[in-house]
């Protein structure tokens, strides 16, 4: 819940950056996240090193004793975002960019850093950054604050004038993850991370799964703060919610690392962020994967020698290859929720009829949820929908159909609320647990789709509703006109005396 001050800062630093010539928004983001980082991480080892001391435990900070650069040994605690914050702005230049910047880079565990640039020209400009950043009055182990902090980050990738990557709403996220209902022990997913929107929402609705109803704090657009997990009594428990439950994958390196920054000012202190593309022959295609979370490219294909062989489908459309990827990447009784085009429920190729033959009959296709055009603006206008099924010997018996007409916000540019911008999802998830039928949503059974060429278009099964109209009888009708035309005669013979 950031106030009013922090999103001035934050504003504040974004037209810094802009007129200090990053103008792309995902340099800009790259750049402020490192800077961050490296505050945080001093933050966290002075929190580390008295919470050893007052349990009386051994601990060794990161900024204990050396390491290289260009061949020159240089002492850790140089790196300290304390020691250096009030360097003049030629010498914090030269010293972040020679120094910092290479320590950060061999952290552990943040192999993604590796091949990072520092990107940052001007000395002034990082001087600015840094002094906002510092007084950014945000506790160390308040991670609810620096995730809202990066998330308003994030959304400026949407603001008009900056032109960003695609990204999913966040109240769409959220409603995909309420329908799958993670927990702890689940292994989540997601092959085409982007800014890592899906992890860090799922990570967030386990620690409010686990959360006293009274110690939940709401925001005024709804969204749940305060997320302490206080439920989880288990080490072990946080353990693997903090090390083994989210995988993120993009081919991008710089959005694998915004991906990791992301988990990071989240309070995953191990992101499991890779850069793969992960429909190539390089990415390991392994049933490992409880919950499969994702919003993958929409339009594209593949150089057809790179496709692994792994694939089933003869197609080189990405949005194709996504779905049998998410197949292949589940468990047996494993579960998705994930974005396609329209296109991918009606289209007539023999690779759509295919991709949809697998939902159907080598998984339970729970539910198609269809969206406005509108939703993913100003992005694109481009129609989508939410499948969600489960990977299971048990072939499709039904398919629940829903027809979301508002998801409680403008489907022009503007993208305002509606009402409490809430829209149609409250009436969704709701609804999905008992597969309820609606004016909005139907269930289909499986023979009636494969004979429609397993068409999965809610619009191919639901009945065009016909008003019954009726008319007065001709002789009725006749006698009323007549009526009339004598009572207008009438009239005019009346006006006609008169003048």
């Amino acid at each position: 819940m950031l106030n009013a001050e922090l999103k001035s800062d934050l504003d504040k630093l974004w037209k810094r950056f802009w007129a200090g010539g990053l103008a792309n928004p995902l340099t800009a983001i790259e750049q402020i996240s490192n800077l961050i980082f490296i505050k945080r991480l001093e933050d966290l080892d002075n929190q580390n090193i008295k919470r050893a001391e007052a349990k009386k435990e051994k601990y060794k900070s990161i900024f204990s004793g050396t390491f290289e650069v260009s061949g020159k040994k240089i002492d850790k605690a140089t790196c300290k975002w304390s020691h250096w914050k009030h360097f003049t702005a030629e010498q914090m230049l030269v010293h972040v960019r020679d120094v910092v910047f290479p320590f950060m880079k061999q952290a552990d565990h943040l192999e993604i850093m590796e091949d990072a640039i520092f990107m940052i020209p001007k000395a002034s400009l990082l001087q600015e950054a840094v002094s906002i950043i510092d007084n950014l009055k945000i506790a160390p182990q308040n991670y609810d604050v620096l995730g809202d902090l990066y998330e308003y980050l994030l959304s400026e990738l949407s603001s008009a004038g900056k032109v960003g990557q695609f990204r999913t709403p966040r109240h769409i996220i959220r409603m995909m993850i309420e329908l799958l209902e993670p927990k702890i022990g689940d292994k989540i997913c997601d092959p085409a991370c982007g800014t890592a929107g899906f992890l860090v929402n799922a990570f967030e609705y386990i620690k409010k799964s686990n959360t006293s109803t009274e110690l939940i704090q709401y925001d005024e657009a709804g969204i749940a703060h305060n997320l302490i997990g206080d439920k989880i009594t288990k080490k072990e428990h946080w353990k693997i919610l903090n090390t083994e439950t989210l995988y993120g994958y993009d081919f991008d390196s710089t959005m694998a690392r915004i991906a990791t920054m992301n988990l990071l000012l989240h309070g995953i202190d191990k992101p499991n962020i890779k850069r793969f593309d992960t429909l190539s022959k390089a990415f390991e295609q392994k049933s490992h994967y409880d919950i499969i979370l994702a919003n993958p490219p929409f339009t594209g294909s593949l150089d057809e020698s790179d496709i692994h062989s792994a694939f089933k489908a003869d197609t080189t459309k990405t949005e194709l290859l996504f779905i049998e990827l998410f197949y292949n990447l589940l468990t047996i009784g494993g579960r998705a929720a994930v974005i396609v085009p329209n296109g991918v429920l009606f289209g007539s190729s023999n690779a759509h009829k295919k991709i949809r033959q697998l939902l159907l009959e080598k998984c339970q296709l729970e539910a198609v949820i269809s969206m406005p055009s509108g939703v993913f603006r100003p992005y694109a206008g481009v129609g989508t929908a939410v499948l969600v099924f489960i990977k299971s010997s048990d072939k499709t018996e039904s398919v629940w159909f829903y027809d979301m007409v508002s998801d409680g916000f403008s489907l022009d540019d503007k993208r305002d609320p509606i009402g409490d911008g809430k829209g149609d999802i409250p009436d969704i998830v709701e609804k999905y647990r008992t597969k309820a039928i609606s004016e909005k949503s139907i269930l289909v059974p499986i023979d009636k789709i494969k004979s429609n060429d397993f068409n999965l278009s809610i619009s191919a099964y639901r009945e065009t509703k016909q008003e019954h109209i009726e008319y007065e009888q001709p002789k009725k009708i006749i006698e009323k006109v007549l009526k009339m035309e004598k009572e207008i005669q009438e009239e005019l013979e009346e006006l006609k005396k008169m003048v």
